[in-house]
């Protein structure tokens, strides 16, 4: 398969990773980097970027860098056209061809200016084969559009390179962490629609972020854009087509199809500045069904699968997918802000500050960033690590309450460091997201006549997987406890999928084989599955 996925599987044998140091006059980060990445692709995933305007061929000479000391590749080509033989010999480089061999240290001295839009790790694809008798606009963009975070790339489909991708807050959290709250926004805005409006300004301006460092213009690219395909949960796609979401307060419409189509497609390739774009929104199964679920199935494969898999995406909706064998049975759950970090009090999202990892030992609690800033709250997986370690520790019972009450300012890992406290409230917001996600996969399970024992494989997918330690989610019961060759990650499987809709020509009928195998069932009408949700709100190990 052209796609590849990260394995959670930590026997694999994995490449050398060196702690190289990056410092700015007024920022320094030390990055774990192996030999296969250049120093400017890590840094694009950071808030320290270089500046760029060439994709990283080399050809623009603008990511400067100079080497303080370690271990690197001599000077390519491009180097050797681009700076003069006195600053190399002063070790100066171009960040884009520069790759690390052992650890080492780098001085910045005219970093980017700063970006909300960070690169993503990639785990798709950055090659497609291209169509150099290509109709229509030359560029096209792949969007998966998620309740806290936006995702893009941005293809020349005539060469088959994928230009940049992107990631960046969804806008719209500043109205509301969780769908409903913006749709009853919008709903009060009446025809205005802004809180539709900011999703698509936000792509927009995730696209010139691309353009600006990759390609060096924008105006004459966006010109050439030809098409656009968009993929999400099914309120933030009614949301971006200037709906109002009526029709998913209707329980009649929660196993069926609703419509999300834009009126106004001139009005946003006009706002765009794209007049060629072909502007498509990949249609959601059914009301709490996005087309992210089915670009998540696409991205896997597990439909074309013999042996019976599942899936599971979560977010504020949880999505949860069974394939059989023969039909895929998918539901929805409420999971609420808790698995995106931000409904806990001391929560973020996936983003610098954020704390991803946690650790315990005869030291006392440890724990990492993401991007080496200071302490800014837990996202998901570095809670979920805390609270399988005080589990461990036994100042957690399995009923959730501290085994002593924790002070009024809660439970701190470290208390000199406000923003790594953990208090009841959290604990119980955790525990009801984590019981429904887990009753859900139980139930479908039960329905189809299945046991865990009988999945080949379980996919996560989406950005709480990234940094997810698997042995602390099967610990607090929120993952079966199945083998780790049984267990894999995807987590930008809806912007992998998003991108075969818009670049395989396979694309589309793979799509259609999914839907007509395809059926939703409600939960919330089976009674077994809210005696299975109480049975999973206990933090401990689910049954096998």
């Amino acid at each position: 398969m052209y796609w590849r996925a990260v394995l959670a599987d930590q026997s694999l044998e994995t490449p050398p990773v060196w702690p190289v140091t990056i410092a700015s006059a007024d920022q320094r980060l030390t990055l774990a980097l192996t030999g296969d990445i250049s120093v400017r692709k890590a840094l694009d995933a950071t808030g320290l970027r270089v500046r760029a305007a060439c994709g990283g061929l080399g050809t623009c000479g603008a990511c400067l860098i100079r080497i303080v000391s370690g271990d690197f590749n001599p000077p390519t080509l491009a180097e050797y056209q681009k700076i003069p033989r006195e600053e190399r010999e002063a070790g100066v480089r171009l960040a884009c061809q520069l790759w690390p061999r052992g650890p080492g240290e780098l001085y910045l001295d005219n970093p980017a200016p700063a970006s909300v839009w960070l690169a993503l790790d990639e785990d798709g694809c950055d090659r497609w084969p291209g169509d150099p008798e290509l109709s229509g606009g030359r560029y096209a963009v792949a969007v998966d559009l998620g309740t806290t975070h936006i995702r893009l790339s941005f293809w020349d489909r005539q060469s088959g390179r994928r230009i940049g991708t992107r990631i960046g807050v969804n806008p719209q959290i500043a109205v509301g962490a969780d769908v409903l709250t913006r749709l009853d926004a919008e709903s009060r805005d009446g025809a205005d629609r802004p809180i539709g409006r900011l999703a698509r300004d936000a792509v927009m301006d995730g696209i010139r972020d691309i353009l600006s460092r990759d390609l060096g213009e924008i105006t004459p690219i966006l010109a050439q854009l030809g098409k656009a395909v968009i993929v999400g949960n099914t309120a933030m796609l009614t949301l971006i087509c200037g709906g109002d979401g009526d029709k998913l307060y209707r329980p009649e419409n929660w196993r069926r199809p609703i419509a999300c189509l834009p009126n106004d497609l001139d009005v946003w390739r006009r706002d765009w500045r794209t007049p060629a774009a072909d502007i498509r929104i990949v249609q959601p199964l059914a009301g709490f069904i996005g087309s992210d679920l089915l670009a998540d199935v696409l991205a896997t494969g597990i439909t074309e699968q013999a042996e019976p898999m599942m899936l599971a995406d979560f977010g504020t909706n949880t999505e949860i997918a069974l394939w059989d064998g023969d039909r895929l049975t998918v539901t929805s759950v409420p999971g609420g802000p808790a698995f995106e970090g931000v409904g806990l009090r001391n929560g973020v999202s996936a983003e610098p500050g954020a704390i991803a990892r946690v650790a315990k030992d005869e030291q006392g609690w440890q724990w990492h960033t993401l991007g080496d800033r200071p302490a800014r709250g837990f996202c998901a997986s570095g809670f979920i690590d805390a609270i399988a370690l005080l589990l461990d520790a036994g100042l957690l019972k399995p009923s959730g309450r501290f085994a002593e009450a924790p002070p009024v300012e809660g439970f701190r890992l470290d208390p000199a460091v406000p923003r790594t406290a953990i208090f009841p409230g959290d604990i119980d917001a955790f525990q009801r997201a984590k019981a429904s996600a887990a009753a859900a996969m139980a139930q479908l399970l039960a329905d189809a006549g299945l046991e865990l024992a009988d999945l080949a494989t379980l996919w996560i997918c989406g950005s709480f997987g990234r940094h997810l330690d698997l042995h602390h989610a099967v610990r607090v019961g929120l993952l079966p406890a199945l083998s780790a060759e049984r267990t894999k990650i995807m987590a930008n499987a809806g912007l992998a999928g998003c991108e075969q809709l818009l670049l395989d020509a396979r694309g589309e009928s793979r799509l259609q084989a999914i839907l007509a195998r395809a059926g939703v069932v409600n939960l919330g009408d089976s009674p077994a599955y809210e005696a299975r949700f109480i049975d999973h709100l206990r933090l401990c190990p689910m049954p096998n």
